[in-house]
């Protein structure tokens, strides 16, 4: 079972909506203090932004699933 979010989804994805149509691009590090949020958690929130809206990236079940059928032989 997950952690609870500390954050809200909505904080989330408004963050980082502020940091994509920020020109120039701000320092992440910056952008979290406006935000009062940790740095690392924004870097982590943009990082699954753009993997969702990747489709050559491979889903967490297609990375999984050479281990599982490694287990099952």
């Amino acid at each position: 079972m997950p952690a609870p979010r500390e954050c809200p989804l909505e904080l989330r994805e408004r963050a980082v909506r502020m940091y994509r149509a920020a020109e120039p691009k701000p320092v992440i590090r910056r952008t979290a203090v406006d935000l009062c949020v940790h740095h690392e958690a924004l870097r982590g929130w943009i990082r699954q932004a753009d993997a969702d809206e990747r489709d050559d990236l491979l889903t967490t079940e297609e990375k999984d699933e050479p281990a599982q059928l490694r287990r099952d032989l």
